[in-house]
């Protein structure tokens, strides 16, 4: 590609940013996304956003706050901040990044790795070849190995003693 060509699409790509986001200006939160990271606390466990109870008594409270706090120009990451102060962890949606909370975001990544490992050593050591206790390869002969002669006679002479 040509350098005029990548320049041109990394213009096209700079004006297709809206200009609010150039600008650096943080979007306006909505009533959707900050409901979307608290958890109802009427037990029907959805989130604010999404309660279906038609007079919940948690979810239509705290929309109308939500509403309230948009108004006064907090951002998302204030009014979750503010209702974590005011009901404690439990409210929010998702755990915090900090602290204990990260091994909650931790742990299944670290299990599903380790599982994932399990799974890989236990695939190896069976498809590897079984040795004896010394080190050497069984006696049981393999397709196209030559038995050994006194091997095969002592065989042969336990058949005969067996019949």
């Amino acid at each position: 590609m040509r350098w005029s060509m990548v320049l041109s699409l990394v213009l096209v790509a700079a004006m297709s940013v809206p200009r609010s986001a150039r600008a650096g200006a943080p979007a306006r939160a909505t009533i959707q996304e900050v409901g979307e990271g608290l958890t109802c606390q009427c037990g029907c466990g959805l989130t604010v956003a999404n309660c279906n109870h038609p007079s919940c008594g948690f979810a239509i409270p705290t929309r109308g706050e939500i509403a309230a706090m948009i108004e006064k120009g907090m951002s998302r990451a204030q009014i979750l901040h503010a209702f974590r102060h005011k009901y404690g962890e439990k409210v929010l949606s998702a755990p915090t990044t900090e602290g204990f909370n990260l091994l909650a975001w931790v742990i299944p990544y670290v299990a599903v790795g380790s599982g994932m490992v399990l799974i890989l050593i236990a695939v190896v050591r069976w498809r590897r070849p079984q040795r004896e206790a010394g080190g050497t390869r069984p006696a049981v002969a393999l397709a196209g190995e030559q038995v050994d002669a006194a091997l095969k006679h002592r065989l042969e002479e336990d058949l005969r003693r067996q019949l």
